[in-house]
């Protein structure tokens, strides 16, 4: 009985958020919990650390971004 009650109120509730114009949705995402999670993001970080240092470009639109950030708090 008590999980009769609390379908109902689950299913009253998805219905006021379908009415209000959403819909649900199911994603995925990595389990953080995971053996090995820690090192693979380590892992990944460094490969992308390494990868922008040698990308001239994107060094030199982070400084002027930069810039522009500092003349935004100046004004």
């Amino acid at each position: 009985m008590a999980t009769t009650d609390i379908n109902r109120r689950v299913q009253k509730h998805r219905d006021a958020l379908r009415s209000a114009g959403l819909r649900p949705i199911q994603i995925w995402v990595p389990d953080t919990r995971k053996p090995g999670f820690a090192d693979e993001i380590e892992r990944q970080c460094k490969a992308v650390a390494e990868a922008d240092k040698s990308d001239q470009d994107l060094l030199d639109f982070m400084d002027q971004a930069l810039l522009d950030l500092d003349k935004d708090l100046e004004a």
